[in-house]
């Protein structure tokens, strides 16, 4: 009890003193009890931090929904430590040796096709494009991958681009194993970065760092340069720009879709039963996260090559963005939000809130003259 009592004051010294707004003689006695639709009509301020509080689509759309427990009963849970030996002690040294195969087999094939086939572009091509297919489809073995894929496989023609939904840096990896894509991509560090640099640039996968506000400019010239190319991989964005808990859609960048080329739809979605595919890189790293499907029964998904779009007549790109999004939203089942996803990445200006701040002490003292 004494706990609640500390927690309660510690809260109420974080709340804001109405009082330190109002001029001396404004402060009377009130006339009567102040009703939560008082406190509403006082300001839109208010309003829109209600508004937040009952329905935060934002922050929903960046949430690990983490299993509802199943263990609970005495012979439940019996059941349940049996799984975890299994999948820790049976299943994750399995698909460990499965990689690492994979890894060897993958190198001793690259080294050479890359280093000794350099007069030979086309055909060198061809073999790292099947290489790189072969090491995603074991990342995906190393997951007990369950993939269904639906409608035509891609296939390589000039003005196209693959645009994409976006959960994980597996997604990737699942559409990979079926077609050597050219990917838009962030520039990470450690060893993803390494082989983002070396083995993946190999396919024509353009890197950008969202900090550089001259990457853009490089970015969209790279863009439309390989778009040009008859030979190069097909072309993959995902237009949300970052990770979305496979549950909702964040806005799509207007990019992909000012490239004056056929816009292919890919729909994914991945089905929680066994584990959650959301990447969170705020709160995990990449390889915390294979580690946690490679220690899971299986990664199952579903994959949907739609019908190519293109823009219409009076069209804005970004209404074009808007329409693509619908389509895969609809054939993923997952609800659209009005929200840009960069936003998670940045802070409200100071002169915002002080913006704020100002409306809501003017909008008091407005109230209070009413009275």
């Amino acid at each position: 009890m004494n706990k609640l009592k500390s927690s309660s004051s510690e809260l109420d010294l974080d709340r804001p003193n109405l009082e330190d707004y109002l001029p001396i003689g404004s402060i009377q006695e009130p006339h009567g009890k102040l009703r939560l639709c008082d406190l509403l009509d006082i300001s839109p301020t208010l309003t829109e931090a209600a508004g937040a509080i009952i329905d935060d689509s934002f922050t929903r759309c960046f949430k690990s929904n983490p299993p509802e427990p199943w263990n609970w009963n005495i012979y439940l849970f019996p059941l349940w430590c049996l799984g975890v030996v299994v999948r820790y002690g049976i299943l994750f040294p399995i698909r460990v040796i499965v990689l690492t195969i994979g890894w060897i087999i993958f190198l001793s094939c690259y080294i050479p096709v890359h280093f000794l086939l350099k007069g030979h572009d086309k055909f060198r091509k061809k073999l790292e494009r099947c290489l790189v297919e072969l090491i995603c489809s074991f990342f995906v073995a190393s997951w007990t991958g369950v993939v269904k894929y639906h409608g035509p496989r891609p296939s390589i023609r000039p003005k196209q681009v693959f645009v994409a939904n976006h959960t994980s840096m597996i997604d990737f990896i699942v559409l990979e194993q079926m077609t050597a894509f050219a990917v838009i991509m962030q520039k990470h560090p450690g060893w993803v970065g390494l082989l983002q640099s070396t083995i993946l640039e190999g396919v024509g996968c353009i890197w950008f760092n969202r900090s550089e506000a001259k990457d853009r400019e490089i970015v969209a010239r790279k863009l439309r340069q390989h778009v040009e190319g008859a030979d190069n991989n097909p072309l993959l964005i995902f237009p949300e720009g970052t990770c979305v808990n496979n549950h909702y859609t964040v806005m799509f960048k207007k990019g992909a879709f000012e490239l004056g080329c056929t816009v292919c739809p890919v729909a994914i979605k991945y089905n929680k039963i066994f584990v959650d595919a959301f990447w969170n890189s705020r709160k995990q790293s990449f390889t915390m996260h294979l580690l946690q499907l490679m220690t899971s029964w299986a990664v199952v998904c579903d994959v949907w090559y739609l019908e190519p779009q293109t823009i219409r007549p009076g069209e804005t790109p970004i209404e074009f963005a808007e329409r693509v999004r619908d389509i895969i939203s609809v054939r993923a089942g997952l609800k659209k939000v009005p929200w840009d996803g960069y936003l998670k990445y940045s802070r409200p200006s100071p002169k915002h809130r002080e913006r704020k701040q100002q409306s809501f002490a003017e909008s008091v003292l407005r109230r209070l003259e009413e009275k």
